[in-house]
């Protein structure tokens, strides 16, 4: 079964760019970049595909310092002509040997109409290795877990995946919808497992699978770790982290422990940085550019909810549920709303941020900001077809636009109010299901309605 990502269509102007640089597509491990691209290979004429934790592939970088020797040596050993503007070399897991990043700049300097894709985990921490990263050499491509739009598409149903384009969705097509998203919210994104469950095996074949993905981000600890005491810290963030999707955290003590600040931030920082867990930190900005407070206690976002309901043991009692919106303290939807808004970001790595007034005796929270033009737009998550927007209200009381949306269980529509204080503005109420449609719709919210 072949799963269309949105990425592709990233990889196809990649290629059409006369003046592109070798790309390296980064993400964290089994978010599928290596089949990403193996089905991006088909677009061309040849292509030699390289695994650098192969010896023999690796050494073709290692043995040589000559781009151009190196190339014809690879042609050579896979027996095609040197037809640059036909071929596509891909070199995966490139982690694996700092100096083939290095040279990856004189790729692009002296062989610039061979179309060269590099893919690896964990680079950040290989890149104090390297001795000249090319930096303004290569472009980056950034690839999460499937995420819902990705998932109707693959689903047999194409008059769903339609009904899904249409702006604003009609009506008829809400039940289905939210249907499949409470399916989607209960396995997730991992490419493995949407494969499995698409193919029509059951559930209770799944766990297998995601004890075997999470086992292998545990096992990557000591590729994150810079010391024996990160190792530790790490660990113990894995196996306690968890049970915080409900929460902002304080790095000291976390999880109970003995650990302290500074050991529990800087472990949090590397597993940020292998994109396991993500910090997601606070503003206090209505308008742009936004500037997250580093000094405030951030939420934790994890790769994937999927794995997440598993590694909590939630799945058999989510799949008993009609509605997911009170489920874990009602923090499951939010957490993957964010997932689906970080997947949007192919482009560049940047963490969501989240709103807060903070006072001794109030404060507020708004779950997610979207940047849009010159405004900054809030954007609440509430659980099932109600709930109090007090916090919102306090962000429009400052903003310097009247535009809002709540994603919620309910029905799409667009509403004006008025906040307790008597400032007008625009509600746009989305359904869950349109989290990774945020852009679309925004367009057509502030295209469409004034006050």
């Amino acid at each position: 079964m072949k799963i269309k990502r949105h990425a592709y269509s990233d990889l196809l102007a990649w290629k059409a760019d006369r003046e592109r640089k070798p790309l390296i597509i980064r993400g964290a491990r089994q978010v599928g970049k290596t089949t990403l691209v193996r089905e991006f290979a088909k677009s061309y004429k040849e292509s030699i595909l390289l695994n650098l934790e192969k010896t023999v592939d690796r050494n073709y970088f290692e043995e040589q310092e000559d781009v151009k020797m190196i190339t014809t040596s690879i042609f050579l050993n896979y027996g095609l002509s040197e037809d640059w503007e036909n071929t596509l070399l891909f070199i995966d897991e490139i982690q694996e040997s700092p100096k083939a990043i290095h040279l990856l700049r004189y790729f692009y300097e002296e062989l610039p109409h061979l179309s060269i894709i590099a893919a690896g985990s964990l680079l950040e921490f290989v890149m104090s290795d390297i001795r000249s990263f090319p930096v303004g050499r290569v472009s980056y491509l950034y690839l999460y877990p499937i995420n819902f739009d990705e998932y109707i598409a693959a689903n047999e149903n194409k008059r769903l995946a339609e009904e899904l384009k249409e702006i604003p969705v009609k009506e008829y097509a809400h039940d289905v919808l939210l249907r499949k998203f409470h399916e989607y919210a209960i396995i997730g994104g991992m490419p493995e497992i949407v494969k499995k469950q698409l193919s029509g095996k059951s559930m209770i074949n799944l766990p297998v699978v995601y004890e075997s993905i999470w086992a292998t981000y545990k096992d990557d600890v000591p590729k994150y770790a810079k010391n024996d005491m990160e190792r530790k810290v790490i660990k113990h963030i894995l196996a306690t982290a968890p049970a915080y999707l409900d929460k902002r955290v304080k790095f000291q003590h976390f999880g109970n422990s003995n650990y302290k600040s500074r050991e529990v931030g800087e472990a949090m920082r590397s597993l940020d940085a292998a994109k396991v867990i993500r910090l997601i930190y606070p503003t206090t900005v209505t308008e742009p550019p936004i500037q997250p407070n580093y000094k405030k206690s951030p939420r934790l976002q994890f790769l994937d909810t999927g794995l997440v309901n598993h590694v909590l043991g939630i799945q058999p009692q989510l799949l008993a549920m009609q509605d997911l919106s009170s489920a874990y303290k009602g923090a499951l939807i939010p957490h993957l709303i964010t997932q689906e808004l970080i997947s949007l970001n192919t482009i560049t790595d940047i963490n969501p941020t989240f709103w807060v007034r903070e006072k001794t005796q109030a404060s507020s929270e708004v779950d997610l900001l979207f940047v849009y033009e010159t405004k900054i737009i809030p954007i609440e998550v509430k659980s099932g077809k109600s709930g109090s927007l007090k916090s919102l209200h306090q962000f429009i009381e400052q903003a310097p636009h009247p535009y809002a949306v709540r994603i919620y269980g309910g029905k799409f529509n667009i509403e004006k109010q008025k906040t307790p204080k008597g400032t007008p503005y625009i509600l746009m109420n989305l359904p869950y299901y349109l989290g990774t449609k945020i852009q679309a719709y925004i367009n057509y919210f502030v295209g469409n309605y004034k006050l």
